[in-house]
């Protein structure tokens, strides 16, 4: 995708604009009527369009007129020998972002483009970090000295400067999201947008929207064009977590994108090429569901070109120290932890990994005062003094129960409905992201 499209009908002028921007390093491409342009619009995406005023088949303000109904993001600029200040206004009332009289200073004509598209590069960060529902995380850190991390960041380090399709495989918890952040941060593309997307986390009739955007008018309630996933990760990196909970039709869309680079949005007619570095991740076994005809054969060996197998905080034991330090440091707690505490949550076996390691932490400070000892750090199956003993306050006691209670109720209602959240969500009624929220924040206490 180019970042400039002009439309001009003079040959000369339309090369020597093209030329000059492209000495500029900045990309474009060349039409001379406006019926050309519409149809451009509407398989492709510019941020910017020059527009001549006198075309052969349509005057510039209509054609800016059409335009804006294909795309509300670009900007335009009118561009004119018979410049008037009635089409001046015009222009700029249907949304012209400038009004140039030839003959202008190609000079100034970079500066002003290259703001813009300084500008439009935000417009996208900013819409990845409306709709992206993780915190934004600065350069990764990945804690640990054990053999297993280090051989892990081994690997994560020969293929991050690549654009090799990585597939993050691991236990829930084990820290996927922050491997892949590293792998980003890491690359050629870290100066563009890493866009992650959980695939388990959104109703499958919803997920193709988010993957691959939608027309106006695709569905009900789409009123304006919706940019994807894929096409916000433009020139970036794009994370599937969770990449084994795709059906059947969406892994054939997917497959289609890591081989020919495009794809089509819902309600669209025209392909979109997008230059994408893929990095997925699952905690399921990805060959078993091959074997069982619920992942694609051929999307799997895509997208295990370079696998990398995060180790569970059990293969690491003796990370845990370092992770509990982090940790307090992370939650802003100057805590001293007893050797005791230490030896205790060295000894148990962390079915949810880090991710439980965290919520341990963050539960015993809430608990303890100036020290954290053994009987702070409550886990699973352990000989624990009644919880009331531990609690201090009524505020306390009031958090824990009413959480214990929901997660109780949320994990029975799954149970009911297959693991359906829809559905779950429908009989508990609340809405889906609720739920999701409630599900996130209860696995992290360890209460799910």
């Amino acid at each position: 995708m180019a970042d400039v499209l002009i439309i001009e009908d003079k040959t000369s002028f339309g090369e020597m604009l093209r030329s000059s921007l492209e000495d500029a390093g900045i990309s474009c491409n060349l039409v001379r009527k406006g019926r050309e342009a519409i149809q451009l619009f509407k398989k492709e995406q510019y941020g910017i369009a020059l527009i001549d005023l006198r075309l052969p088949d349509i005057n510039g303000v209509d054609l800016l007129r059409e335009l804006k109904k294909f795309d509300t993001d670009t900007r335009f600029i009118i561009m004119t020998a018979f410049g008037s200040i009635e089409r001046a206004v015009e222009a700029i009332k249907l949304g012209a972002y400038d009004f140039l009289t030839k003959p202008f200073e190609i000079e100034y004509l970079i500066k002003l483009l290259t703001r813009m598209i300084e500008d439009r590069q935000c417009l996208y960060e900013n819409i990845v970090l409306k709709e992206e529902t993780h915190k934004i995380y600065g350069l990764p850190v990945i804690i640990g000295q054990s053999s297993a991390i280090k051989k892990t960041s081994e690997l994560l380090k020969k293929a991050a400067p690549t654009d090799t399709t990585v597939l993050l495989l691991g236990d829930s918890g084990t820290g996927k999201e922050l491997f892949a952040r590293a792998c980003h941060m890491l690359s050629l593309r870290k100066e563009n947008p890493f866009v992650p997307l959980n695939c388990a986390a959104i109703p499958h009739e919803l997920l193709e929207n988010e993957l691959f955007g939608s027309e106006k008018g695709a569905f009900t309630g789409a009123v304006a064009r919706k940019l994807g996933k894929f096409e916000l990760a433009h020139k970036g990196t794009i994370f599937l977590d969770e990449i084994g909970d795709l059906d059947l039709d969406l892994q054939a869309k997917i497959l289609r994108v890591l081989q020919e680079k495009n794809f089509e949005r819902l309600g669209g007619t025209f392909t979109i090429s997008v230059d994408v570095r893929v990095i997925a991740a699952s905690n399921k076994d990805l060959l078993k569901l091959v074997k069982e005809k619920r992942f694609r054969e051929d999307l799997y060996y895509r997208l295990s070109v370079f696998p990398i197998a995060i180790p569970s905080l059990r293969e690491r034991n003796e990370d845990i120290p370092l992770l509990v330090d982090y940790t307090l440091k992370r939650l802003g707690v100057n805590k001293k932890i007893t050797d005791k505490a230490q030896a205790k949550l060295q000894e148990y076996h962390w079915p949810g990994n880090i991710r439980e390691l965290e919520n341990t932490i963050e539960r015993a400070v809430i608990l303890s005062q100036d020290v954290i000892n053994a009987e702070h750090v409550l886990l699973p199956g352990s000989r624990e003094k009644p919880l009331a003993e531990k609690i201090k306050t009524l505020k306390q006691a009031a958090m824990c129960g009413r959480a214990a209670a929901e997660a109780e109720m949320i994990k029975k209602m799954l149970e009911q409905t297959k693991g359906n959240k829809a559905a779950a969500a429908r009989r508990l009624k609340v809405s889906y992201k609720t739920l999701l929220n409630r599900i996130k924040q209860y696995e992290k206490k360890g209460l799910l």
